[in-house]
């Protein structure tokens, strides 16, 4: 069932300790078949240097296994309640790389200082709320993705602009079109992170770039008349001219 996307969500599972996103098993990726109902996501604590794509867990949209002989990610239930209200999302990424998580713990939004986050983020990266013990002991998991979700529906932004979010105390969640594009986007997320740390140290003083200077960053690769890169081919690294 779904093998070729359990080799796709092995692969971009694979690319978490590529980009050092991850230590030991400190990470999850999935990717959901919309069409199906079906979400393919990393068995939970199987080391990343043994894993294979028959690994891959595959659960509902009420977070019951499907196919698989291992247990599913402990996240799950968080990336099942972001595919539930977002359709739009293909994939979804948790991991405690170091920049991201450090604002994270640090309680504190991810302001967009220069035009390397304009150009993938639209603002800042908010840094959500605790859970409340009552969250916390009814159901963890769930309760953080009915979080980020609630902070979308009530704020209005856009979950493919703003791709990821921090879950204070705890780490980052990111997403996109599908696996590969989440996990493109985590990356991001943990550089950008680590510039706008470096920022504030160099100057504690720092104030997010111009309105306008981001918005024509992120226009120029994301609006109506974006014009960055080749029609047959983007390169999602390059950030010049």
């Amino acid at each position: 069932m779904l093998e070729e996307l359990k080799q796709k969500v092995c692969d971009a599972n694979l690319m978490l300790p590529k980009y050092g996103l991850v230590t030991f098993t400190w990470g999850n990726v999935s990717e959901i078949d919309h069409e199906k109902g079906l979400i393919v996501i990393k068995p939970s604590g199987v080391p990343y240097e043994t894993m294979k794509p028959s690994d891959m867990v595959v659960v509902d949209l009420e977070g019951n296994v499907v196919e698989g002989d291992l247990n599913p990610s402990s996240d799950m239930p968080t990336h099942v309640e972001l595919y539930k209200a977002f359709p739009e999302i293909g994939g979804v990424v948790h991991t405690h790389s170091s920049y991201a998580t450090s604002w994270a713990q640090s309680g504190l939004d991810i302001p967009c200082y220069g035009t390397t986050h304009a150009d993938y983020i639209y603002g800042d990266v908010p840094c959500l709320r605790c859970l409340t013990k009552e969250e916390i002991d009814e159901a963890y998991e769930k309760n953080t993705g009915v979080l980020i979700v609630d902070y979308f529906k009530k704020t209005g932004r856009e979950v493919l602009a703003v791709n990821a979010a921090l879950c204070k105390n705890h780490g980052p969640f990111a997403w996109g079109k599908d696996s590969t594009d989440a996990v493109h986007n985590a990356v991001v997320l943990e550089e950008v992170a680590k510039m706008a740390y470096r920022a504030r140290l160099i100057n504690p003083e720092v104030q997010p770039a111009p309105q306008e200077l981001q918005d024509k960053h992120y226009m120029r690769k994301h609006g109506p008349n974006a014009y960055y890169g080749q029609k047959k081919y983007v390169s999602a690294g390059d950030d010049g001219v």
